[in-house]
């Protein structure tokens, strides 16, 4: 395969995840917002944008919000909406990452199948310039229901090769950074209200932990759910193994000593780290933790693309000389 369609369809994944997981996070975020009148609306929007890793608006400023003084500024769900759903230039936002998707797609025409592009295509022509304060939710379910028809595409189309393996691991790293994100800012955003049970939210993971607990979330069993289990489909130590199974998939080997794939170690020590602590451990420190878990994350990218997708690769001319 082509080192241009492998990575398209790697960055395909992540696009498509990462444009549901901020549909997720912004709904659950902003529904609490109007929920409890009396939180620091800017405190919580100035939180939600350093999670999401939104950089500030202005022009002479490229710093991350949560570099920003306090007060410095005032943040509103307004700009939170305008950063991170319809900003076609922000790397964070929705917008930006739909219209990612779909050009990664068309980069990847030949091996894209036709209704996942018209999906993709139609999907990214969708998307409003601006929301009205009456249509921020149903714009967020929108793109929910977008994004799980065109994995449904894929997975109901996608032959099980290489194409299907390279998506597949861009959409599981991705997913585990967001979780990983998610639970990093928990001490961010104490003071602003956010529960645990809006963080199990944002992960539609409230029911599938309710089931699993059989009671109110808990500082310890939600973090808890929502880094190792290993059934629920959002947790980090899942999307870490899905993707550690994509990478053996691409490359499988055997060797007799350690492991040369500095992916298969990055996402391995990731899994270890997790499982192989208590939980009190992790969640004294889970700042630091889940920022481990972003630079593994983000590592591990850089290790797949210096592997598949060599950028700087300069043609070689042999028995020629001018």
């Amino acid at each position: 395969m082509l080192s241009r369609i492998a990575e398209s369809l790697f960055w395909i994944g992540r696009y498509l995840e990462r444009a549901d997981g901020t549909a997720r996070i912004l709904d659950a975020h902003l529904q609490l917002l109007l929920e409890d009148p009396w939180s620091d609306e800017s405190a919580a929007c100035r939180s939600l944008l350093a999670m999401m890793g939104a950089t500030s608006p202005e022009a002479a400023s490229d710093a991350p919000w949560e570099d920003l003084a306090e007060g410095a500024a005032s943040v509103d769900r307004g700009d939170v909406l305008r950063l991170l759903a319809v900003d076609r230039s922000q790397p964070a936002s929705i917008a930006f990452s739909l219209w990612s998707a779909r050009e990664n797609a068309r980069r990847a025409r030949e091996i894209v199948s036709s209704e996942l592009w018209e999906c993709l295509n139609t999907t990214a022509r969708g998307i409003p310039h601006r929301i009205s304060a009456e249509k921020v939710h149903e714009f967020l379910h929108w793109v929910r229901d977008r994004v799980a028809l065109a994995v449904g595409v894929n997975e109901s189309l996608m032959a099980r090769d290489e194409a299907w393996h390279f998506y597949r691991l861009g959409r599981s790293l991705e997913r585990a950074d967001t979780t990983a994100r998610l639970l990093a800012t928990r001490s961010l955003t104490q003071a602003t209200g956010v529960s645990w049970t809006t963080i199990l939210r944002s992960c539609s993971a409230y029911e599938a932990y309710l089931r699993t607990y059989r009671g109110v979330a808990s500082a310890r069993n939600a973090a808890e759910f929502l880094m190792l289990d290993r059934l629920f489909p959002r947790s980090i130590v899942y999307s870490v193994s899905r993707a550690l199974e994509a990478v053996h998939d691409l490359e499988p080997s055997t060797p007799r000593v350690g492991v040369p794939d500095r992916a298969v170690l990055l996402l391995g020590q990731v899994i270890s780290g997790l499982e192989y602590r208590s939980i009190g451990e992790i969640v004294d420190d889970l700042a630091s933790n889940m920022a481990a878990v972003q630079r593994a994350t983000s590592a591990t990218s850089e290790a797949i693309r210096s592997r598949y997708f060599p950028s700087n690769v300069l043609p070689m001319w042999v028995g020629e000389r001018s």
